[in-house]
């Protein structure tokens, strides 16, 4: 299936707020599982960036399973982190070491080689340009810097698509079954992904994993210039 781009950002307040209020537990839990196997007890004290973070609900349980981390949060869409800030503002054992950023990538705002913790979810799909990530990664990483990116991945058919939408969003509101699809459609595929790191002298460093009916996940640990 060709892949079919989508607009960069969900900047509605509706569509922001459906898809706040969606649940998305099995998918970031998920997400939160594969950065625990990648760095079992070692996340603590570090500093770390979340590109694309939406409402922030996986900054918001990465900032509670490791009470020492902090984490700048960036998304392009204001209305996202109007719920993001409502949300954390909520929690006072989150609140002190959250910093949202409203920005799009590429982003004067990221500090260059602070971080030691680079995640993203969900972004790469809505990218025109998805080389404006792995520069991104590359820029803000500290040496060693361990990166997970996770996405969906594109299916082989229309018909496929659709079958993921009725599996996993069929009682969902009608505005998010339109963005599922439309998601689906604008994701890549795996060799897609891999040639994307290999364009940006990272094959050697990240790996692309599938790790769902849908999903694909990228890592590995970045090393010095």
């Amino acid at each position: 299936m060709k892949r079919r781009p989508e607009p960069e950002l969900m900047d509605g307040p509706e569509q922001a707020r459906a898809y706040a209020e969606a649940d998305f537990s099995e998918p970031n839990e998920l997400f939160l599982r594969l950065l625990t196997e990648l760095a079992p007890g070692d996340l603590d004290g570090c500093r770390a960036l979340d590109l694309g973070c939406g409402p922030a609900d996986i900054v918001i349980r990465l900032l509670r399973r490791w009470p020492r981390l902090h984490c700048d949060a960036l998304d392009g869409s204001q209305a996202m982190l109007d719920l993001a800030r409502a949300a954390i503002d909520a929690l006072p054992d989150v609140v002190a070491r959250a910093r949202l950023l409203c920005d799009k990538l590429p982003s004067g705002r990221i500090e260059p080689g602070a971080y030691d913790l680079i995640l993203s979810n969900s972004l790469l799909h809505h990218l025109h340009e998805p080389q404006v990530l792995w520069r991104s990664i590359r820029a803000a990483a500290k040496p060693g810097a361990l990166v997970l990116v996770m996405d969906l991945t594109r299916p082989a058919s229309a018909g496929q698509a659709a079958a993921l939408v009725e599996t996993y969003a069929a009682d969902a509101p009608e505005v998010l079954k339109q963005d599922f699809r439309n998601s689906l459609h604008a994701a890549f595929e795996p060799a897609e992904v891999t040639e994307q790191l290999r364009a940006a002298g990272l094959a050697g460093q990240l790996s692309v994993n599938v790790v769902s009916d849908r999903h694909l996940a990228v890592w590995g640990r970045l090393g010095g210039e």
